[in-house]
């Protein structure tokens, strides 16, 4: 990502001659694959940026915005479910009754807020908040949604603040 970047910033005319190469593909495709790299983000624990970052080289702004979110929702979705199938609830309350319990408690009183939140700041990995809601079985779909609106609002604030600052430091 750190050499694309640089090629990006510092030689504009040898990144637009390997882009003008890699837009030779159906936008169909690079929609497709993009979205699958996003649906299987969540596993790697790679966080999102580093999609977003990509996905500026080679997207607009709104279907970057809706691949990526929809990504998200797909890869935390499965991790919700990976989580459930790996009884890793089993395991977690075993080894650690008592931080479970606290856990528990705090997401039972405050699920959605907690969720949002978590998925909103930029150095908490959502992905984690996703293997623990699944794990202590979370209600889904106020899981799912907590995740869109943290996640949408951190995504939109990235793609869209970056493609403004970008535009006013004349880099687009």
């Amino acid at each position: 990502m750190a050499i694309i970047l640089c090629i990006f910033l510092f030689k504009p005319d040898i990144f637009h001659t390997l882009l003008a190469h890699a837009l030779h593909i159906s936008p169909v495709w690079a929609y497709a694959l993009f979205l699958i790299l996003g649906c299987l983000r969540g596993f790697t624990l790679i966080p999102s940026t580093n999609l977003i970052i990509l996905g500026f080289l080679f997207f607009p702004v709104t279907p970057l915005f809706i691949l990526i979110v929809t990504g998200i929702l797909i890869s935390s979705a499965s991790v919700y479910y990976f989580s459930e199938f790996l009884q890793l609830h089993e395991f977690f309350e075993r080894k650690y009754p008592k931080r479970v319990a606290e856990v528990k408690s705090i997401l039972e009183k405050h699920e959605l807020p907690v969720i949002m939140v978590w998925s909103f700041l930029p150095f908490a990995p959502t992905d984690l908040i996703c293997y623990v809601c699944g794990a202590l079985k979370i209600n889904f779909k106020k899981f799912l949604f907590g995740i869109f609106v943290g996640e949408s609002i951190m995504c939109g604030i990235y793609i869209f603040g970056g493609h403004y600052l970008l535009r006013f430091l004349h880099i687009l």
